[in-house]
């Protein structure tokens, strides 16, 4: 009996031993899989339209870097008034966070999911006592801007040095969607970087009221081209103006994007652009939550009160979208990375110069910008909202 014990005893060991090997040869991951985590991502439009689009790349690369530990699941053409659905559609799909770009109020509904982080693309400041499991997140476009209207008035300064234009002639137009902060903050700061080069540069905007309508995008490009604009930018969604560049690029007009690339779309035309890059962001987040620690102590940026997040040129947060170099003025590649070095460096600061600042809602509200303006100090929402006097011209 106690030679047969001993023969069972030894079995077991080998049949351990055994175990032990094959969990070697095979993987620890085979017999005791990892946690794949689920990340949702809602989106307010196609994923094709230029601003969810840079959303989707993020979550492509989400996939790509984190490969079989994720998995991800998306929702295209999500109405505000509709967000309740889309989350409870993918917290029903075990989701363990979700990003979003959507204006819809995430901020109530996260509480009735405490096991899932949301994350939403900010437009709003977020108010104290915010729920635990509820972020924000943005890059600070200002910058990409600023560095945008550099590459603008080194045109406008090959195009006075060439004979096409006169100094005074050097008018930007701008075709934008709303009042907003962050869309004023944005044509402001492309003025500003263009005066850096050309001093006597001046501005026209004209607001579309809607976020995307190529047509009417197109109209108001036509329109500000009308009034004398040789450069435009846009903050909209379409490639509208990019397109009313283009078939007047004989004029020698040009223009810089937003969002995306839009050099195909206006070969003989499009300068440069810029773009939030959401991915460091994404990627960050996502990690944090395969390792279980905390999203703001995980992804590199300037953490705002109430689990804000904001980031530019230095974390990559902001990024130039393709330069054509059919078009640009000699030099200009140089002098855009030595203005994105001087932005990641802190060594400029876009909002100060000899100008005054007035509130188009109450004209009382004026800022000096002598003594200077720190976008996005205590939040990843823009905050200058301020018309520039004498050098930028609202149309009706």
């Amino acid at each position: 009996m106690k030679e047969q014990g001993n023969t069972q005893h030894s079995l077991l060991k080998i049949l351990i031993a055994l175990l032990l090997l094959a969990a070697a040869f095979f993987g620890y991951r085979h017999f005791f899989p990892a946690r794949v985590v689920t990340v949702g991502f809602i989106y307010d439009n196609d994923e094709t339209a230029p601003y969810s689009y840079n959303f989707y790349l993020a979550q492509e690369t989400v996939q790509k870097t984190y490969q079989d530990k994720v998995r991800t699941v998306m929702c295209s053409n999500v109405l505000d008034e509709h967000i309740h659905l889309a989350v409870e559609k993918l917290a029903a799909g075990k989701c363990d966070i979700i990003f979003t770009n959507s204006y819809g109020n995430i901020r109530d509904l996260a509480p009735r999911y405490p096991h899932i982080q949301f994350c939403q693309a900010s437009f709003d400041p977020v108010p104290k006592e915010a729920p635990a499991n509820y972020h924000t997140f943005k890059g600070e476009v200002y910058q990409g801007r600023y560095a945008s209207g550099v590459v603008a008035g080194l045109k406008l300064k090959e195009m006075i040095q060439k004979g096409k234009i006169r100094p005074e002639e050097a008018k930007l137009g701008f075709v934008a969607a709303f009042p907003y902060p962050e869309v004023i903050s944005g044509f402001t700061a492309f003025l500003l970087g263009a005066r850096s080069v050309v001093p006597q540069t001046v501005m026209y905007v004209k607001y579309t009221n809607i976020w995307d309508s190529y047509t009417l995008e197109k109209a108001c490009a036509e329109e500000l081209l009308e009034e004398g604009s040789v450069i435009l930018s846009q903050h909209s969604d379409t490639v509208g103006p990019a397109i009313a560049c283009e078939e007047s690029y004989a004029k020698d007009v040009y223009h810089v994007g937003y969002n995306i690339d839009m050099t195909d779309a206006a070969p003989h035309t499009s300068l440069a652009g810029t773009r939030i890059n959401w991915t460091p962001y994404i990627l960050g987040a996502v990690k944090a939550v395969m390792d279980n620690k905390p999203i703001e102590k995980t992804v590199a940026g300037t953490v705002h009160p109430n689990q804000d997040m904001s980031a530019g040129f230095k974390e990559n947060w902001v990024e130039m979208t393709r330069l054509n170099t059919a078009v640009l003025p000699e030099g200009a590649q140089e002098q855009l990375k030595e203005t994105i070095q001087n932005l990641r460096d802190g060594k400029v600061q876009v909002f100060r110069g000899d100008y005054t600042g007035v509130n188009p809602n109450d004209p009382k509200d004026t800022v000096d910008l002598r003594g200077g303006f720190t976008e996005n100090k205590d939040s990843s929402v823009s905050s200058f909202h301020y018309i520039l006097k004498d050098v930028v011209t609202v149309l009706q």
